[in-house]
């Protein structure tokens, strides 16, 4: 067992995360999205848990994008919902941007994604697309 790790982050999903290179992005979807049918590399389902839960616990292992948008929310027709201001606050972005995408649009970015991860986030537009960053290195 892995120390300071969060334990909602298997060893698959951690091996994924780390070969993420920097500006890949990662779908955080919920349960109504079409992962299988965009996943391209990698596709782990996270049935019990919800996208906020999912997102916080990445974010705990690597650091947004700075350069260009950290986050793609989908847009809803109903502005931003509450599960998506949830989604922002787990990605805790210090400062790294954050978009609106239409929803065609989102489904293209996710399927460029290096890796999907289906949730069990019941509500609609719990989607978000993360993009890794480089995190800050200090060497000996």
């Amino acid at each position: 067992m892995l120390l300071n790790i969060d334990p909602i982050l298997t060893g698959r999903l951690l091996l994924a995360l780390d070969e993420m290179g920097h500006g890949d992005g990662v779908v955080v979807a919920d349960a109504h999205f079409t992962a299988s049918k965009l996943a391209r590399k990698h596709l782990v389902d996270l049935p019990g848990l919800s996208s906020p839960r999912v997102l916080r616990a990445i974010r705990s292992v690597i650091v947004p994008d700075v350069h260009g948008p950290a986050l793609d929310l989908m847009e809803s027709p109903d502005g931003l919902l509450p599960v998506q201001r949830e989604l922002i606050e787990a990605a805790d972005l210090q400062g790294a941007e954050q978009r609106i995408v239409e929803r065609f649009a989102f489904y293209d970015l996710a399927a460029e994604a290096e890796l999907i991860i289906r949730t069990g986030e019941p509500r609609s537009y719990g989607n978000a697309i993360f993009r890794k960053g480089v995190p800050p290195v200090a060497w000996e």
